[in-house]
C-alpha cells in the first residue's frame, strides 16, 4: 500500500473512531482517534508532494496548525477553546494565502462573496444570541476569515485550478456550523455527527490538492493573471 492511500485508511479509520467515541462519551479515545485522522491529513499532503510547491507548503502549514487546534478543541474544556479557535483562524489564514500565490479570478472571488457573505451572515444572526461579549470579536473574525478563504478557493477554481481546492474549502466551512452549534448553542442532536465527516472531507481534499498544486495551478505571477476572456465568474 503506497503512502497516500495508507493515509486516506488511516484518516477514514480515525474519523470513524472518533465519531463512535463521541456518542459513547469516551473523550480519550476521541482525543486519541481525532488527533490520529489530523496526523494523517498531514502525512497525505507530504505523501501527494506538498512540500515541492508554495501551495502545498503554505496548505501543509494550515494543515499544522489545524492538527494544534484538533488537540485543544477535542478537550472540552471552555479555557481551550479561544486557543483552538485562534489555530484554525490562523490556518484558514494559512489556505487563503496559498490560494492567493495562484492565479485568482478576482471576479470569481466578488461573485463567491455573495452567497458566502449571505450564508455567513445568516449563521452569525443565529450564533449571536449565544455568543458572549468575551467571545464575540474572536468569533467574528473568524467568519470572515474563512469566508475569504472559501471565496479564494472558488476564484483558484475558475483560474484553472483543481476543483479540490473549493470543494474542500467548502466543505470546511459547512463543518465549522456543527462546531459553532456544539459550542455555543448545544442542540440536543449531536452535530458532530455530520461535521466531523464533512471535516475530515474537506481537510482530505486539501491535503490531496497539494497533488495538482505543482502542476495544475497557475501561478500568480503570471502575466495572464487577469484578462478579458477570465474577467468574468
Amino acid at each position: 500500500m503506497n503512502p497516500a492511500r495508507l493515509s486516506l485508511l488511516v484518516i477514514s479509520v480515525g474519523c470513524a473512531c472518533l465519531v463512535l467515541a463521541n456518542l459513547a462519551d469516551r473523550p480519550t479515545v476521541a482525543l486519541v482517534a481525532k488527533l490520529i485522522a489530523s496526523t494523517g491529513f498531514i502525512a497525505l499532503s507530504i505523501s501527494s508532494d506538498a512540500l515541492r510547491s508554495r501551495c502545498g507548503r503554505l496548505v501543509l502549514a494550515g494543515l499544522c496548525l489545524s492538527w494544534a487546534g484538533d488537540a485543544l478543541l477535542e478537550l472540552e474544556t471552555q479555557r481551550y477553546f479561544l486557543p483552538g479557535l485562534v489555530s484554525f483562524l490562523l490556518a484558514h489564514i494559512c489556505y487563503g494565502v496559498a490560494f492567493a500565490t495562484c492565479r485568482v479570478r478576482l471576479p470569481t472571488v466578488a461573485f463567491a462573496a455573495i452567497p458566502v457573505g449571505i450564508a455567513s451572515g445568516f449563521a452569525m444572526h443565529w450564533l449571536s444570541p449565544y455568543v458572549g461579549a468575551a467571545m464575540d470579536i474572536p468569533v467574528w473574525a473568524y467568519v470572515v476569515v474563512i469566508s475569504v478563504m472559501v471565496m479564494l478557493a472558488w476564484g483558484v477554481r475558475a483560474a484553472g485550478g483543481t476543483w479540490l481546492i473549493p470543494i474542500g474549502a467548502t466543505l470546511f466551512y459547512l463543518s465549522d456550523l456543527s462546531v459553532a452549534a456544539g459550542q455555543f448553542v448545544k442542540p440536543d442532536f449531536p452535530n458532530y455527527v455530520w461535521g466531523l465527516p464533512l471535516y475530515s472531507a474537506g481537510q482530505t481534499l486539501l491535503a490531496l490538492s497539494a497533488a495538482s498544486s505543482h502542476r495544475h495551478l497557475p501561478d500568480a505571477a503570471e502575466p495572464d493573471r487577469l484578462t478579458p476572456e477570465t474577467a468574468h465568474p
